[in-house]
């Protein structure tokens, strides 16, 4: 299947933009037109696919009758899992083979049928930045197999009981002083140094505390003594 034209939907500034860019760039790879989009109704209508990846807004159903696929990929077992960070709260349940769909976008939330099914493979000591560049890596290899593979996919319905994940918030990452910290190093794992960091209250003060890997730390200290 020769695509024309094949659009990247994603947030501006959010996780998903460098990777995006990334995509757009093999999608191209490919012999397809490909461009970046920050807003649904932005995307022409000449566009047959549309990968909506790491979209917060919600695109109205007039965006998506206007291309051939609108494409979500969810780290989650759908229908289970189905709403907000599903990856960050898997991970907070001590998962580490985290099932990943492509599936088609419709009006209904995370409700249309799925072409492909993969998991992420975690080894249950990734900080965010790292949870993230896995799954970033996995949307783009899951996206640019749909356009190559697209004629061997057959679609399949969801099936079985659905389950929602709630958004979550900066006060998510609040670390329980009166608990061990071995039973909160998956929340440690989740939060973001910069949007999110971990914190706690003490004598009526708020912490905030930063996390990173030794690893992480010598890199840092190499680039900066260049």
């Amino acid at each position: 299947m020769q695509w024309n034209e094949v659009a990247v939907l994603t947030t501006k500034g959010g996780w998903f933009e460098p990777y995006a860019k990334g995509l757009v760039e093999k999608i191209r790879e490919l012999g397809c037109e490909s461009h970046l989009y920050f807003r649904a109704e932005e995307v022409p209508s000449r566009a047959e696919v549309v990968f909506m990846l790491s979209v917060y807004q919600l695109v109205k159903k007039k965006d998506l009758d206007r291309h051939r696929h609108n494409l979500v990929i969810h780290p989650s077992a759908l229908p289970q899992g189905k709403g907000w960070a599903p990856l960050a709260w898997q991970v907070l349940e001590g998962k580490n083979k985290i099932p990943i769909v492509l599936f088609e976008a419709v009006e209904a939330v995370d409700a249309g049928q799925i072409y492909l099914k993969d998991v992420i493979q975690l080894d249950g000591g990734e900080l965010n930045e790292e949870i993230r560049d896995k799954q970033g890596k996995k949307l783009i290899e899951m996206s640019l197999c749909f356009l190559r593979d697209y004629e061997k996919i057959k679609p399949v319905d969801q099936e079985g009981k659905e389950s929602f994940y709630p958004r979550r918030t900066a006060d998510d990452s609040e670390i329980d002083l009166t608990k061990p910290l071995i039973e909160q190093i998956n929340l440690l794992r989740i939060c973001c140094n910069k949007e999110y960091p971990p914190f706690f209250f003490y004598q009526g003060k708020k912490y905030i505390l930063n996390i990173f890997s030794e690893q992480e730390e010598h890199e840092k200290n190499s680039q900066s003594s260049l």
